[in-house]
């Protein structure tokens, strides 16, 4: 059964989850394994423009449940069946998932989550539905993992728009090593103050 003590174990030993078309859990630990080097994100003159400029309110934790169906609305199916959003929910209850958001006034339109254990940030899914919406959130998040200490930000996979923002892949071996040194960090993403 799909647990939130369940689900931190599994990321603690490099294994995350993903449903299928049926709404069956997998369990996937792919290798090579897509990271971000978080002095290796690579901001495009237009992203730093829209940042510059402004568009976007940054949020953390303030609509984290409209951020996971933001990012289970995809025309090809989603992974995010309603046994993950559930425990996905509950583990933002309990202080280990997040979301980073973007809000132009009072609408949402942009934004990522995932799951910080330790030094690591497990990043899940992103959506935008706004141009660079999404990108400023990248952007929040590894600004907001340096200046608290984190070091390990983990995408899974390596897709092509995540390899344009500056994505690499390692290996497994690799991973689990980084992993295991992050885990051993004592890191907060969220605070008294937010």
């Amino acid at each position: 059964m799909l647990t939130p003590e369940f689900v931190l174990r599994a990321y603690a030993a490099g294994f995350f989850p993903m449903a299928d078309p049926r709404g069956r859990i997998q369990w996937l630990s792919p290798d090579p394994r897509g990271i971000f080097e978080l002095d290796g994100l690579l901001i495009s003159r237009s992203l730093r423009k829209s940042i510059t400029r402004g568009e976007f309110e940054l949020r953390v934790n303030t609509a984290f449940a409209a951020v996971m169906d933001g990012c289970g609305d995809r025309d090809e199916g989603t992974w995010i069946s309603s046994g993950i959003r559930r425990v996905y929910i509950e583990l933002h209850r309990r202080g280990h998932a997040h979301s980073v958001e973007t809000w132009a006034g009072a609408e949402l339109v942009g934004g990522l989550y995932g799951v910080s254990l330790g030094g690591a940030f497990f990043g899940e899914s992103m959506f935008h539905r706004r141009t660079d919406a999404s990108k400023v959130a990248l952007v929040a998040l590894v600004e907001r993992m340096r200046a608290r200490g984190f070091v390990l930000l983990d995408t899974q996979f390596l897709t092509p728009h995540l390899a344009s923002l500056g994505a690499t892949e390692v290996s497994r071996e690799e991973y689990l090593k980084r992993l295991a040194a992050a885990l051993e960090l004592d890191r907060r993403f969220v605070d008294s103050e937010g």
